[in-house]
């Protein structure tokens, strides 16, 4: 409620400062799998996507195979694209589940020059294609499930050109 001046008139209360917006600086694409997966995930995604591995980071008090440190998270680079692939720890981040991340609407799109090649090398690898290669008026494309419930479409790298 405004205050009322002595000679009558309303005195307004000064706005609330509007905080400055939150600068972003990239955004990075993590994929969780159920515990105990991570290393399977990260060979998945080097043989099929032809995936560099960045880095990692090992949970201290989890083993893996032997007595090494279980894997917790591993950055990839696909292309020009970071993929970070974690191992569910907890409860606080769900594992992509038998639905797949493309029952909440997630689909991932890796863009190629050789969307047969990369079909073929995502099958080989363990990807399961949904459909054939298939062309539109965008180019050629391709969509596939990995073995983490993962949607994945490969596109022509041309084709956000051409559909622009």
């Amino acid at each position: 409620m405004a205050e009322v001046a002595t000679n009558g008139s309303e005195v307004l209360a000064a706005p609330a400062a509007v905080p400055a917006p939150a600068v972003f600086t990239g955004l990075k694409v993590q994929v969780t799998v159920p515990a105990g997966r991570a290393e399977e995930a990260v060979a998945f995604y080097k043989a099929a996507f032809a995936a560099e591995e960045v880095s990692r980071s090992t949970h201290p008090k989890r083993k893996g195979d032997g007595e090494e440190a279980a894997l917790l998270c591993a950055e990839l680079k696909v292309g020009a694209a970071t993929l970070l692939v974690c191992d569910q720890a907890g409860d606080d981040v769900p594992a992509v589940g038998k639905e797949g991340a493309a029952a909440s609407g997630l689909v991932l799109r890796l863009e190629t020059d050789d969307v047969n090649a990369a079909a073929a090398q995502a099958a080989t690898a363990g990807g399961a294609l949904q459909g054939e290669v298939t062309e539109d008026g965008c180019g050629l494309g391709a969509t596939l499930v990995d073995p983490f419930g993962v949607t994945w479409v490969l596109a022509s790298s041309t084709s956000a050109k051409k559909c622009a």
